[in-house]
């Protein structure tokens, strides 16, 4: 009787182990939860000119909501600003909010100040490395200049995002404005300034921002 009762308790035992080993298994899906995307930009994002609620970044919010994706969305982008604005801006906004996800579309402002090339792709690139250190996966958010600023300054600019992605291992959208900016009716996409898309631009936005949002969010 007393080899039975032992041999009942190493079996119970063992069923125990095995619960929490699976238990520990499934822990750290339930842990991460929800994804937290911080969106990290200019007047692009944050819908100047436009309606509450209208710009890309609040359509997106909605996009996961209907897709049923369980995600939260932080717009910190702010009008005017440039990449030294957003690197100085970014740990404390990492620290507040930690983020899973961060997207970053910022450049713009530096190409229409003339700023140096180089010190853009600086500020970007340590962007993109404070977020990876907190534990968030980048998507690089890339800006080009229209034609008359020149061929050679437009095809150096283009270049910095995928150099810059590519460097660290962040995702990359080549061009938030694809399909708007470069389109043959341009002009109805845009506000009477010829700089920021209207409302009716703001879902082809999120449409080029919304793929490889998606696979990132997928590998989470």
């Amino acid at each position: 009787m007393a080899e039975l009762m032992a041999s009942f308790r190493q079996r119970r035992n063992c069923i125990v182990l095995a619960a929490l080993l699976a238990g520990a298994a499934v822990l750290p899906a339930f842990a991460a939860g929800p994804a937290k995307i911080l969106v990290v930009g200019d007047s692009l994002s944050a819908e100047y000119g436009l309606r509450r609620g209208s710009g890309w970044v609040a359509l997106l919010e909605q996009r996961l909501a209907q897709q049923q994706l369980p995600a939260t969305v932080v717009n910190a982008s702010v009008s005017g600003d440039t990449t030294s604005g957003g690197r100085s801006r970014l740990p404390a906004l990492l620290k507040r909010h930690q983020p899973t996800h961060v997207v970053i579309e910022l450049g713009g402002n530096d190409a229409l100040r003339g700023l140096p090339l180089p010190m853009t792709e600086d500020n970007l690139a340590r962007m993109v490395q404070d977020a990876q250190a907190a534990g968030a996966q980048v998507l690089l958010v890339g800006m080009q200049m229209p034609p008359n600023y020149g061929r050679a300054y437009a095809e150096q600019f283009a270049a910095l995002y995928p150099r810059v992605a590519k460097a660290h291992g962040a995702r990359l959208v080549p061009f938030l404005l694809q399909g708007i900016g470069d389109a043959p009716d341009a002009a109805q996409w845009f506000q009477a300034d010829r700089i920021h898309p209207n409302e009716a631009a703001q879902p082809k936005m999120l449409d080029n921002v919304w793929p490889e949002l998606r696979r990132m969010l997928a590998a989470k």
